[in-house]
């Protein structure tokens, strides 16, 4: 169709080529429908990520504690002990990763952390604890502790 045949359908079909206000009406609702289906998904994915991240990190930790110590003879002290002999990278060491927090104590003969969820219900929902036992547990209403109950 040529661009003259088009013009004189538009003017007989009284359009100007524009969208009329129902149709725009229809694309937001679809768009807010998506929206809407779509945002809830997207963050339990990245809450599923975060605490998947945490569990990781703390493994990390588990396994790397055991390192220093038979290299070492004793528990690091604190996480930055690790970052010093290669262990771990400076942003766990630092304290913070994906939207967790870790708190990581140790003396020699012994060691711990928890990770807790920096905002609860948008970065994490569990807090996570591990200690020189290797077994990482969970609480869903606060920090976790030894007492907690093992992950699966």
């Amino acid at each position: 169709m040529t661009a003259q045949r088009y013009e004189s359908t538009c003017e007989r079909s009284g359009r100007n080529g524009g969208f009329t206000l129902l149709e725009l009406m229809i694309v937001v609702a679809i768009v807010a429908i998506i929206a809407a289906v779509a945002i809830p998904v997207l963050r339990a994915t990245r809450i599923s990520g975060n605490e998947a991240s945490a569990v990781s990190s703390l493994r990390v930790l588990s396994s790397v504690s055991e390192q220093y110590r038979a290299r070492y003879g004793v528990y690091p002290g604190a996480m930055p002990d690790l970052v010093t002999v290669g262990y771990v990278d400076p942003v766990l060491a630092a304290g913070t990763k994906s939207g967790y927090d870790f708190a990581y104590t140790g003396a020699p003969a012994t060691w711990e952390c928890a990770a807790d969820p920096q905002v609860v219900g948008r970065t994490g929902e569990r807090y996570f604890f591990c200690d020189l036992s290797g077994v990482i547990r969970f609480e869903t209403a606060g920090t976790a502790t030894a007492t907690s109950s093992p992950i699966d």
